[in-house]
């Protein structure tokens, strides 16, 4: 494209726009799939909310409707932990087949095909619950893989759709759904349970991702210059701001032999388990928390719970949006940005928590601190969560999927080590499960900020010709 057909930015608008059209529809599309990994951290309160064993003759006519309408099991604390994490596995196992397969095969076929499958197995999940809680455990898993896939995916989205001085806001706003749909289940899915019963809790969100995925399919297309309705204007803006697209159609090689000496992608690595590991264990945990902290009903403790995610979407928004403005203005070099918002991504929250430990001495101060250490970890969206990008833009989805292996184990452990310390320790089980994430994000972030980079490294770079 010839210079003086370039556009400036300030001539494009940003929010009415196909670009952050697609954001937004991603957004959603995350806010359907921690919908559907999330709803059952509280309706696991109503499944197991009983003592009493299976078939009881004395029962009330009531007691036995509501006994149908929800269903009650006596599943053990380890059990619970199991069931929560297991859908981890199944993440895990989907993240670097995906993101490699991403620079091969159609994006919009492999996003809407996941989340479709993801939302029939959450139909399943309370029929899976009947049979016994093996199934429970194997359909979550199975679960897990599509919701994987389109995890990793979906940011591959961006290097044909995101300008470069967009790349925060876009990144951040699309990734923000993962922050906002904890938010949103758990401010309903109290009053689900209490009106309808939990099992319309998985139907309902199984339902919208269903619907969504139709949507995904008739709306969405994978290249600026293929969009039937996108303008002129905004399209030779971005082809002309991106220097560096790969085919999605071109079998690349990667340098694994690079990528293993490769420092930075080290520490990138390092600080994805720190920030999945206190990420997961503080969305999973906080109503289980709220449970043990403060003893409210399950409709006020899904709304206690909601808060810590909404302010960490709107926290992560505000965090992608002041990075593009920090690097369009040259206020920061780039490297600097990304360590300063991961440096708050992982500082703030071991701060509050600790904030939590020792100085919440009423129900106020309590909820104060529990949505400061919950939210603040969402500033990453501005350094963590988009330097891979940064350093290798060529190798994006492989090394996306490599680096949410890494940091979806980090969420695993988390996961069952606290489950494991819940069960076996009466007397400070949490300040132990705390002190150990705080730990974790301080031993990530002083790597982070040694060896930090945000430069497009060798090994990364179109002339590369040396491949394992």
């Amino acid at each position: 494209m010839q210079v003086d057909n370039q556009v400036s930015p300030r001539k494009v608008p940003y929010f009415c726009s196909i670009r952050y059209g697609i954001a937004v529809f991603l957004l959603l599309c995350n806010v359907i799939i921690m919908s559907q990994r999330v709803c059952m951290s509280l309706t696991m309160i109503a499944m197991v909310n009983s003592t009493e064993p299976h078939g009881l003759s004395n029962t009330s006519t009531k007691e036995l409707q509501d006994n149908i309408k929800n269903p009650v099991y006596n599943w053990s604390t380890e059990i619970q932990g199991i069931m929560l994490s297991s859908i981890f596995y199944g993440v895990l196992i989907s993240q670097i087949p995906a993101g490699y397969l991403s620079g091969i095969y159609s994006l919009k076929k492999m996003i809407g095909f996941a989340l479709l499958f993801s939302s029939l197995f959450t139909l399943l999940l309370p029929l899976a619950a009947e049979f016994g809680e093996i199934l429970v455990i194997i359909c979550r898993v199975i679960k897990g893989m599509f919701q994987g896939i389109t995890l990793t995916t979906q940011q591959v989205i961006w290097i044909k759709w995101a300008p470069p001085l967009e790349l925060g806001r876009l990144t951040a706003l699309s990734l923000s759904g993962l922050l906002l749909g904890p938010c949103i289940v758990l401010l309903i899915t109290g009053f689900i349970c209490d009106s309808l019963g939990w099992p319309m809790v998985f139907y309902i969100f199984g339902a919208c991702g269903c619907a969504l995925s139709v949507l995904w399919f008739i709306l969405f297309y994978e290249d600026p210059k293929d969009h039937p309705y996108i303008s002129i204007r905004e399209k030779e803006y971005i082809t002309s701001a991106l220097t560096q697209q790969v085919s999605s159609s071109t079998l690349i090689k990667v340098p694994i032999k690079a990528m293993l000496k490769s420092t930075p992608l080290w520490v990138i690595s390092l600080c994805n388990f720190a920030f999945f590991w206190s990420n997961t264990f503080l969305s999973i945990y906080t109503p289980i928390y709220i449970d043990y902290k403060l003893r409210v009903d399950v409709k006020e403790n899904g709304l206690l719970s909601s808060l810590p995610h909404l302010f960490a979407w709107i926290f992560g928004v505000l965090a992608g949006y002041m990075a593009d403005i920090f690097q369009t203005r040259n206020t920061f070099s780039l490297v600097t940005i990304r360590k300063l918002f991961t440096s708050l991504g992982l500082l703030l929250p071991s701060l509050f928590s600790l904030c939590l430990l020792y100085l919440s001495s009423n129900f106020y101060a309590t909820i104060i601190f529990l949505i400061l250490a919950n939210s603040t970890g969402s500033f990453a969206m501005g350094g963590l969560m988009i330097n891979v990008l940064d350093i290798a833009p060529r190798y994006y989805g492989f090394l996306r999927g490599v680096t949410n292996v890494i940091g979806l184990t980090g969420g695993l452990i988390a996961s069952t080590v606290t489950g494991i310390i819940l069960s076996e320790d009466a007397e400070s089980p949490w300040l132990k499960i705390f002190l150990l994430m705080i730990a974790n994000n301080m031993i990530s972030l002083i790597f982070y900020l040694i060896f930090g980079k945000a430069e497009v490294q060798d090994w990364a770079k179109e002339r590369q010709n040396t491949y394992l």
